[in-house]
């Protein structure tokens, strides 16, 4: 969609199928959109209706009071109609109101009157049930649409997996939080320049189509940068004008300003490489003994914050060897919590990690995070994996 030299998208291997290349073993989906409530099977609605049934008659049986008890049977499909379908709550009703029915007008010890106005009752709070249950499901829809639209048009907006210039080979993973309003504004990209190659990684601070716009905005300024600007500086300089004048129209709109964490690197033939962390998460090296962090020094500001900072952003540098594996991510990754709150250990997992070929990294991290998350990552999760291209090697 976005044609930049270096650029070689595979066919099949788009950034809307990455869901595909996060399933577990057993084939279960990591997708977050997964994670919405299961609808009632039809088994269970009726397992229920007569189980409660009989368990109410059976006590109404013993204590002589089945009159009594038969009304209770009332709260059934105001229960279903919070799972359940409005087909399901509609059966539940009609059962519910034949039930009470049946038993009050079958009991002598029960004037007509009062019976007659208990199963008015029943059908008036059963067709609320029935109302509740299909306002539910028509918002579920919406909220459903809305989110595939917004994880839709933010996988649109990213370049597929690998990503290949002259320098590098990079390998990834981007999945989106597809629930209600959480997906965020993860976005990356690499480009080939007349100055080497310019590796991006950002997370736009907040969730939904706002945070997708700020994305967008930075996203297109960093393509247009990468390619034009010699200087790394003077590439973040134009990202930071461009989370500016997005958050000027957001204020103009009445929306809330936004800053961006990023990363931006710049990558040569040379083995060392210049950085530009501005607060985001720090790459980590996966080079035997050189394992670990290779930024020495504090995160800039985020981009928006600029004017906070008495210090401008300089570039660092540090050494990326032949052979060697760089691994960038979101926070996705690092704040992602056990079930005790416990933060995942990027670092002293990253150890294991040497033996692992680069396509499968971006994998094998995103299983992990799970495990350790018991589920599915509450956060939009991107990762990349970079490795410098043999020499000598051509397209």
């Amino acid at each position: 969609m976005f044609p930049f030299p270096g650029g070689t998208p595979t066919a099949g291997h788009g950034a809307g199928e990455t869901v595909d290349a996060s399933r577990e073993p057993n084939g279960s989906s990591a997708a977050s959109g997964e994670r919405r409530t299961a609808p009632l099977r039809w088994s269970v609605v009726v397992f229920w209706l007569v189980l409660v049934t009989v368990v109410l008659a059976v006590i109404g049986v013993f204590l002589d009071r089945e009159t009594r008890l038969a009304p209770f049977l009332v709260v059934l499909p105001a229960l279903i109609a919070g799972r359940g379908g409005v087909r399901q709550t509609a059966v539940a009703s009609t059962w519910v109101t034949v039930m009470i029915a049946a038993a009050l007008f079958d009991t002598a010890d029960d004037t007509i009157g009062a019976a007659t106005a208990t199963v008015v009752f029943a059908v008036v709070f059963n067709g609320l049930s029935v109302a509740r249950a299909a306002q539910r499901v028509r918002s579920e829809r919406e909220i459903a649409r809305l989110r595939s639209a917004a994880a839709a048009l933010q996988r649109q907006l990213l370049r597929p997996f690998p990503l290949m210039t002259d320098q590098l080979i990079v390998h990834g993973l981007y999945q989106p939080v597809e629930e209600d309003s959480r997906v965020g504004g993860d976005v990356y990209e690499v480009v080939s320049s007349p100055y080497g190659s310019r590796v991006f990684i950002a997370d736009v601070q907040g969730k939904g189509l706002p945070a997708i716009s700020a994305a967008f905005s930075v996203l297109s300024a960093f393509r247009e940068a990468a390619v034009a600007e010699p200087t790394l500086t003077a590439v973040v300089d134009a990202l930071e004008d461009a989370v500016l004048r997005h958050n000027s129209f957001a204020a103009q709109a009445g929306e809330s300003e936004r800053f961006v964490t990023a990363l931006v690197l710049g990558i040569g033939p040379d083995t060392e490489v210049q950085a530009i962390n501005c607060g985001h998460v720090a790459p980590l090296m996966l080079h035997g003994d050189r394992d670990g962090p290779v930024l020495k020094g504090e995160p800039h500001v985020p981009l928006g914050l600029d004017a906070l900072s008495p210090e401008p952003r300089t570039v660092e540098w540090f050494a990326f060897p032949q052979g060697g594996t760089l691994l960038l991510c979101t926070d996705g990754v690092t704040e992602a919590r056990d079930p005790s709150g416990t933060f995942y250990p990027l670092e002293e997992r990253a150890a294991a990690w040497d033996d692992v070929r680069p396509g499968e990294l971006p994998t094998t991290v995103y299983r992990d995070v799970r495990r350790h998350a018991a589920g599915t990552p509450g956060d939009d999760t991107a990762l990349m994996v970079l490795r410098r291209r043999p020499l000598g090697e051509v397209d």
